[in-house]
C-alpha cells in the first residue's frame, strides 16, 4: 500500500435533537403557565436542529475546530485544512479537505 497507512472513516454525525425534542414535549405537557413560553421556545429551536441536514452539522463543527487554533481566513484554504488536521490529527488528508470544503458552505460558520 502506497501512502500513510490511515484508513479513511467515516465522519458520524452525533444528532441528538430528537431526544432533546421528546424530553421538551413532555415538561411541556406539564409545565406551569410560567414556563410554558420558555419550554415552547426552546422546543421550537430543538425541532429546527432536528431538521439541519448532516453536511451542514459537520461544516459548523468543522469550522469551529478550524478557527479554535487562531485561523481566521477561508475555511476551503490550505491552511485551514492544515489547522483543522493540526486540531484533529486523526482525520486523513481526504477527509479534512472534504470537512473544510463543507465548512466553507455554511453561511453562518464564515469567519
Amino acid at each position: 500500500m502506497i501512502g500513510n497507512g490511515k484508513k479513511d472513516l467515516a465522519v458520524i454525525v452525533v444528532r441528538d435533537a430528537d431526544a432533546v425534542a421528546a424530553a421538551l414535549r413532555e415538561e411541556l405537557a406539564r409545565a406551569s403557565d410560567a414556563d410554558r413560553p420558555g419550554l415552547e421556545r426552546a422546543l421550537a429551536l430543538a425541532e429546527a436542529q432536528a431538521g439541519v441536514p448532516g453536511a451542514e452539522l459537520r461544516g459548523r463543527w468543522a469550522a469551529r475546530r478550524i478557527t479554535a487554533g487562531g485561523y481566521d481566513g477561508p475555511l476551503d484554504a490550505v491552511a485551514a485544512v492544515k489547522a483543522l488536521r493540526q486540531a484533529e490529527p486523526g482525520l486523513s488528508l481526504r477527509q479534512a479537505v472534504q470537512l473544510s470544503r463543507e465548512a466553507a458552505a455554511v453561511p453562518t460558520a464564515k469567519p
